[in-house]
């Protein structure tokens, strides 16, 4: 997924681990950066979108000051979901 989109950012980050005082606070699969706007991309073999979906807004949290939006890429299905 990440070579299909790595054309339209200008960086693109994968499996991070977002800590604070060294205890790990939120994971997350992809986060690519245009400008001051992150697309924040959680990926599951499977078709759990509400355990993406938790993970998502924990991370969008911590990323407040950006211009947000979520998506989950379900594998089994091969589908791009835009989380509102």
């Amino acid at each position: 997924m990440v070579k299909q989109i790595s054309s339209d950012y200008d960086d693109i980050s994968t499996h991070l681990k977002l800590e604070r005082k060294r205890r790990v606070i939120a994971e997350i699969d992809v986060i690519a950066r245009r400008g001051k706007e992150l697309h924040l991309f959680e990926v599951k073999c499977s078709h759990r979108i509400t355990k993406a979906k938790k993970q998502l807004f924990k991370v969008k949290k911590i990323f407040k000051s950006y211009d947000t939006t979520c998506f989950f890429y379900c594998g089994a299905g091969d589908k791009l979901i835009e989380i509102v």
